[in-house]
């Protein structure tokens, strides 16, 4: 089967991200179901909604393995099965409404009083609740808990146990600012908690052994409260193991784990949590009340699920195949599962791959250095090959017309940098706009703009954007701006740090303006000066289109900086020894808000889509300054920063070009849709039952057919196909990776900046 795998990806351990899952887990699901002989695609939800829509309507899976939490908002575990209904495919576990339902613990509790199933008293207090006196009959102890978050979030052995109305008090005004969904004031219970699993197909109805979560003793505290920080930092002091309980409480607990499951209708599995009561002097039995419902439990491994069937014999990929089968049973997928052939196979496209190759030695010569090695290119198109596409190389020389038209993409998928002129990026998004063909990437407005470092600067200060103050120099000669210096001097229209070194800082202005002849002399172009900004050197990647998913911002570190570091040209192709890339950066919370602002907000002042990295500076005071912004980053595997920074992310590079080519597979989508409309409205029109609709929709129709894209043979002339540089010939291979701390190291030397 073709399995997609939703998830949440935890990348900095913050209470935010704590119901996550960490890359060792979904690596662990995705390995088991690959050891299946399934097809696995993961895709991180994080971001809108929109970029998940065009990654899945781009794979088409037969199923999705869905561990997604959401991140916001009281129904957040309900938006993603909501999301797969509304598009019509499977996914395994629960619905949107059971899961809505078990998220909010009052309600859950609520409910499942009318079907016999004791649980502590409990009230949920929100502010307009506390305003109204909604304490006055509080039964102490009481535990206090946020009522929609899992994880133990919010809760704590040191104070969450409240023992009279002033501590009581105090908790909830710690906490209530934070979760003002609502908190619940439970009944506390003196005793431990358990774990009953459910997995359909596994276990007598799918009902496993439940599990003691035992706390170690030196750590438990007067209240054994399993809280955020056992859970989630100290996992060390927690041991699952099988509850050790009389078989006729056990057997209660089962029985209840029954009830409660089909009560809210939760599917394929599940955990049902207890607090258990031994018998005091003179009781006859343990009491069992249950806590909460988690219908998205955590698979990672060594979680209770497993120890409960281990005791059955069934390892890590039994209870991740058992899943999988349950939701195919649901859904009628059983034959697909089998291996039976599928009814709606994957469209294979027709791509078109645009690049310019590097055959040269940039150490000596930089002329070459945007462009991108055999290596490189061959990687990408593996990669979009794996997807079941047909890739048609097409190397971006002055032949490239004639070659487009001849070989008919669907689409194409461009990373060409162009040969000359500031506008040669645009380019090819230029060429396949007059062909009708979509491609990737920005079109050719954006990358005009955004490869003039002027212009640039122009549109983000219109747009509030903070960025250093600058002035362009087209002869050196101009008077120059009263600058606070230091100054850099960098080309107007180059990337990769291109022209940029440690001497590009400079002190006066005299040194200003023989940097920027100098430059214009060797670049044949403008230079740029702009005011040096001391600081944190960041940068930001960005995927999708109105509203991108920002990645997680790396930090470039320079070893033995001098006073003025500058991540050049030369700090790119040395990036062993002059510097380090740390990814996730290590922000605050409100540094990370403000970063991922300043990088969506550029995003969006250009007109960006499917993917760019920002370059900023953080200065000492926390203000942000936009340097650049690159909508044609590198994509060398293991090398470019952008690379690097979705590994961190957890996409691997397949993952990556998968992001950034189902972008302009949907707007193929969309084109065709508007042109079978027009054709559509063309043909029941052409009866000649109203000669002005007629008219109108004739001339409609043409123009959706020339948006939808087909290369015509009256654009250009028919000629013999040109011959394309193979990806594979020989020319100059990337430079090894490794070495630098933190994240794998970026875009260094070759189309990295």
């Amino acid at each position: 089967m073709r399995i997609a795998l939703t998830h949440n990806l935890k990348i900095t351990g913050s209470p935010e991200e704590a119901e996550f899952d960490s890359p060792e887990t979904i690596n662990a699901i995705s390995a088991a179901l690959e050891r299946a002989g399934h097809e696995v695609e993961r895709i991180e939800v994080s971001g809108p909604a929109s970029r998940v829509i065009a990654r899945l309507e781009a794979l088409q899976p037969d199923l999705i393995f869905n561990t997604a939490e959401g991140h916001k908002g009281k129904t957040r575990e309900a938006f993603y099965p909501s999301l797969f209904d509304e598009m019509g495919i499977p996914y395994t576990g629960s619905d949107a409404y059971a899961h809505a339902l078990a998220l909010d613990k009052s309600l859950t509790k609520r409910l499942l009083a009318s079907y016999a199933v004791p649980t502590p008293r409990s009230r949920l207090i929100r502010r307009a609740s506390l305003e109204s006196g909604g304490l006055d009959d509080v039964v102490f102890p009481v535990i206090v808990k946020p009522n929609f978050e899992g994880s133990s979030k919010g809760i704590s052995s040191a104070w969450s146990v409240c023992e009279d109305a002033h501590e009581l008090a105090e908790v909830i005004d710690r906490l209530l600012p934070r979760f003002e969904a609502g908190l619940l004031i439970e009944r506390y219970l003196r005793g431990f908690d358990v774990g009953c699993s459910y997995v359909e197909g596994l276990g007598e109805d799918g009902i496993l052994e439940p599990v003691e979560y035992r706390i170690d003793p030196s750590v438990a505290g007067p209240y054994n409260v399993y809280d955020y920080y056992l859970k989630n930092a100290r996992t060390e002091h927690v041991e699952f193991r099988l509850a050790q309980l009389p078989p006729t409480v056990s057997q209660r607990i089962r029985a209840l784990t029954g009830r409660i499951v089909r009560a809210l209708d939760l599917k394929d599995h599940v955990r049902c949590e207890f607090r258990i009561t031994p018998p005091a002097l003179g009781d006859r039995e343990h009491e069992v009340h249950f806590l909460e419902v988690d219908g998205l439990p955590s698979l990672e491994p060594g979680q209770p699920v497993f120890v409960s069937a281990g005791q059955k014999g069934v390892d890590f990929d039994g209870v991740v195949l058992a899943i999988v089968q349950s939701a195919c049973r649901r859904r009628g997928l059983l034959r697909v599962l089998e291996g039976q052939p599928r009814k709606s196979p994957r469209t294979a496209v027709r791509v078109g791959f645009t690049y310019n190759m590097r055959r040269g030695d940039t150490a000596e010569n930089d002329a070459e250095a945007e462009f991108d090695s055999p290596k490189t290119i061959q990687a990408i198109t593996e990669a979009i090959e794996s997807y079941g596409h047909t890739v048609v190389p097409l190397e971006a020389t002055p032949d490239l017309p004639r070659r487009i038209a001849d070989a008919a993409p669907d689409v194409v998928f461009n990373i060409a940098e162009g040969i000359r002129g500031r506008g040669r990026e645009a380019q090819v998004p230029a060429l396949c706009e007059l062909l009708g063909v979509p491609y990737s990437g920005s079109d050719a407005t954006t990358l005009s703009l955004c490869l003039d470092k002027g212009l640039t600067k122009q549109i983000l200060r219109s747009a509030g954007i903070d960025t250093a103050e600058w002035q362009v120099l087209s002869t050196g000669k101009e008077k120059m701006k009263a600058f606070r210096y230091p100054v850099i001097v960098k080309p107007n229209a180059e990337g990769t740090s291109k022209g940029i070194t440690s001497s590009s800082v400079v002190h006066d202005e005299a040194a200003a303006r023989a940097a920027a002849r100098q430059l214009i002399d060797r670049y044949h172009q403008p230079a740029l000066i702009e005011e040096y900004i001391a600081g944190r050197e960041l940068t930001v990647g960005l995927l999708g289109e109105r509203r991108p998913k920002v990645l997680p911002p790396m930090e470039v570190v320079f070893n033995d900086a001098p006073a003025f570091p500058v991540y050049g040209f030369e700090e790119k192709k040395d990036w062993t020894t002059k510097v380090r890339f740390d990814c996730p950066a290590k922000l605050t919370a409100p540094e990370l808000r403000r970063i991922e602002k300043v990088a969506r907000d550029t995003f969006t002042a250009l007109d960006c889509r499917d993917v760019a990295r920002v370059d900023m500076r953080m200065a000492k005071d926390g203000k942000v300054y936009v340097i650049e912004i690159n909508p044609l980053p590198g994509l060398t595997p293991d090398f470019s920063d952008l690379c690097g920074i979705a590994k961190v992310a957890g996409m691997d590079f397949r993952s990556l070009i998968g992001e950034i080519l189902s972008g302009c597979l949907k707007r193929q989508r969309e084109a065709r849709e508007v042109s079978s409309t027009g054709l559509s409205l063309s043909r029941s029109v052409a009866s000649g039952s109203n000669d002005k609709l007629t008219a109108g929709a004739g001339a409609g129709a043409a123009v959706a057919v020339a948006a939808a894209g087909a290369p015509s043979p009256a654009v250009l002339p028919a000629v013999p196909p040109a011959t394309s540089s193979s990806p594979t010939q020989a020319a100059p291979t990337d430079r090894p990776s490794g070495g630098a701390t933190g994240a794998p190291p970026g875009g260094k030397g070759a189309n990295g900046a």
